[in-house]
């Protein structure tokens, strides 16, 4: 029997007056992956925000394995790539890459080799390692981003434009890491995106702070809703 990891009831949140996130429920079991889709401004990255616990919800709950966990308990458990990348400017980039393992104690030996290890599994040469973020293009840095999320085998990563950037091999790299977390580490990965790839289990689709549609990835695809065939063309 598939176990629940992710549960979000009702979740809403507001800015001011406009709702960005309207009664938003969904289920995630352990070890799916879920592309969320929809149009600019409707509220994708404010949701992976609000699930990472960026923001508060105005209303509703983020349940992990069925627990209400406070932001501090929760946060050690996600990885997040954010939509801008989110580097620190003055660290370099392995040091950005191994912010977590440093901030755990990891010696910075240990860290540096973790990440040497992985720089190369997201296509960036081992040269890089002592460079800064503004060294590198922005489809690098993306990668960087990328690699900084999943460094300490989070249970849950969260993607904002995980490809965006990204020329077409190194893409379908991306999404190949995205797949292995999944289904070698058991991890749950929600991602805000563009594009459909096979990497996903799931689609959902918000429209104005909405869930307009949620279901699997076969569904999406034989699915005649107008709507989603738009955005997966």
């Amino acid at each position: 029997m598939e176990q629940k990891r992710i549960e979000v009831k009702n979740l809403t949140k507001t800015f001011g007056k406009q709702a960005v996130l309207r009664d938003i429920s969904f289920t995630q079991n352990t070890g799916r992956s879920l592309a969320v889709l929809g149009a600019a401004a409707s509220g994708k990255s404010v949701l992976l925000k609000t699930l990472a616990g960026l923001y508060t919800p105005d209303k509703g709950d983020v349940l992990i394995e069925g627990q209400a966990l406070s932001i501090e308990a929760r946060r050690p458990r996600i990885g997040m790539l954010f939509q801008k990348n989110a580097l620190f400017d003055s660290l370099t980039i392995w040091e950005n890459i191994a912010f977590r393992l440093l901030s755990q104690n990891m010696t910075r030996p240990e860290a540096q080799e973790k990440v040497n290890a992985l720089l190369p599994r997201v296509g960036l040469p081992m040269t890089t390692a002592l460079l800064y973020p503004s060294d590198l293009s922005g489809g690098m840095q993306k990668r960087v981003g990328f690699a900084r999320a999943i460094i300490s085998a989070p249970d849950i990563l969260l993607l904002d434009s995980p490809t965006d950037g990204l020329d077409p091999i190194l893409a379908a790299r991306i999404d190949n890491m995205i797949a292995e977390e999944t289904q070698r580490h058991g991890a749950n990965v929600i991602a805000a995106t563009s594009t459909l790839s096979p990497a996903y289990d799931e689609i959902a689709v918000l429209a104005d702070g909405m869930l307009y549609w949620h279901g699997t990835r076969q569904e999406a695809l034989a699915s005649s809703d107008k709507h989603l065939k738009q955005l997966l063309n």
